[in-house]
């Protein structure tokens, strides 16, 4: 997997126990775990899976469900 150094901590995670990711950008691929849980096993996607899932969440135009609270 990839080096400590090399996972990104999402801007929306906080220390509070909320929901917390980090990404790290690997050759072909990109690792998606847990930040609070850093040796727990991480979700490795094809690069072109992430950028797609991205686009889709910046476009706004699909409802994940998600209440605020």
């Amino acid at each position: 997997m990839a080096p400590e150094s090399a996972w990104i901590k999402s801007s929306y995670s906080n220390d509070t126990g909320g929901n917390c990711v980090e990404v790290a950008a690997l050759t072909r691929q990109v690792g998606i775990r847990d930040s609070k849980n850093k040796t727990g096993q991480a979700l490795v996607v094809p690069a072109a899976a992430w950028s797609s899932f991205v686009g889709l969440v910046c476009s706004g135009d699909v409802d994940f469900g998600i209440v605020n609270k």
